[in-house]
């Protein structure tokens, strides 16, 4: 099968055509493919299909063989594989994903897309949309996790994520990741961005469900500022500059919160086959 290798700010992603619905998905497949000293190696796997209502519907697999209803980086990597490959012309484009059709436009030099802008959608802040248990929305809510007493604010872009202002040292930070990741208030886990925000850009770190700790992760960058916008860090209406340990994304909150704007790179990293 052939394959190609891309990544978004070192967040990387094995890509496979899958027009047919025919290359395995499952949670051995995944994790044999995903596996850094077995397989290609990779945070995930994006599948090429088919769909009626977009030029292209990408089906998103964690590393872990969980299945991922969104991934800011890997739909920029998409969008560039459809566009580079010639699969859509247009320098606009939408892609369904499990949590709807995003819309996307391309920056364009020699004919190969080399900066990429998602319309990220509305962002989820009721409980149950995000989904956290309780209700009304969870900001500078109170949660405990390793005895620490932490405050945070859930935040869904399709996924759900939970944002962390809080001062907290490097111990605390990887030892509070995976605990947060599968903590009981998020009956589908969640997604921990540890934040600490800085004159000219909120610097994050970033434990993904099904990945754990990534170079880099788009809706959490998007979550992190749509958060910032609610706690009063950050203006909504204006680019915010999020500084991902693999890089940076440029963010953009609508006013009225009816959209968030990402914008940032996606690279082609080599092309290959492999036997299964």
């Amino acid at each position: 099968m052939k394959f190609w290798k891309y990544h978004g700010l070192g967040n990387d992603f094995i890509l496979f055509e899958d027009f047919n619905a025919e290359v395995p998905s499952d949670a051995a497949f995944v994790k044999f493919i995903c596996d850094r000293r077995s397989g290609i190696g990779g945070d995930g796997i994006l599948y090429v299909r088919k769909d009626a209502h977009a030029d292209a519907y990408m089906k998103i697999m964690n590393s872990d063989g969980s299945e991922a209803e969104m991934c800011g980086n890997g739909i920029r990597c998409f969008a560039k594989h459809l566009y580079d490959c010639g699969l859509v012309k247009s320098k606009r484009m939408s892609i369904n994903t499990l949590s709807g059709i995003k819309i996307i436009d391309l920056k364009v030099e020699n004919g190969v897309a080399v900066e990429i802008s998602v319309d990220m959608g509305r962002p989820h802040l009721e409980a149950e949309e995000v989904p956290i248990k309780g209700t009304g929305r969870f900001i500078n809510g109170h949660l405990q996790a390793a005895e620490i007493e932490l405050t945070g604010t859930a935040v869904g872009m399709g996924n759900p994520h939970l944002v962390i202002f809080q001062d907290l040292s490097d111990e605390q930070v990887l030892r509070l990741g995976p605990l947060l990741e599968k903590h009981e208030a998020f009956p589908r886990k969640t997604n921990v961005e540890f934040v600490k925000a800085k004159e000219d850009c909120l610097e994050v770190k970033v434990y993904e469900r099904g990945a754990a700790w990534t170079n880099a992760c788009g809706t959490g960058a998007c979550a992190t500022a749509v958060a910032a916008t609610l706690v009063g860090i950050c203006p909504t209406g204006k680019d915010i500059v999020v500084r991902l340990p693999g890089g940076v994304l440029k963010i953009n909150v609508k006013d009225d919160y009816s959209s968030v704007q990402m914008t940032g790179p996606a690279a082609r990293v080599f092309v290959g086959e492999i036997t299964w």
